[in-house]
């Protein structure tokens, strides 16, 4: 499974992201080999971290070169006052199965 994190402090949004950003999140949960996001905050720094898992890298790879989210990674410091990415291979997950995303 991979991980892919995007970590960033929030800056002022407009009409132009949240369009490229709805775009992406569908075209992200289309993608065959797409399992699952998450988001989580850091209020004490002002972060938020959206979490995308994907089977393997080829889901990866196709919404890397989606067109909509090179148009909004071209801007991103418009809407962002910082941001890091994280892709990550996850080797093993275990748990009681008690949480379940909503």
């Amino acid at each position: 499974m991979i991980c892919c994190q995007f970590i960033f402090r929030p800056g002022e949004y407009d009409e132009e992201f949240l369009r490229l950003d709805q775009q992406i999140e569908t075209f992200a949960r289309a993608l065959p080999g797409f399992i699952d996001v998450e988001t989580w905050t850091a209020p004490e720094h002002g972060l938020v971290n959206a979490i995308y898992y994907f089977t393997d890298q080829a889901p990866v790879k196709e919404l890397a070169r989606f067109p909509t989210h090179l148009a909004a990674k071209d801007q991103v410091h418009r809407w962002y006052d910082g941001y890091r990415i994280v892709i990550s291979e996850v080797t093993t997950t275990y748990g009681d199965d008690r949480l379940i995303n909503d």
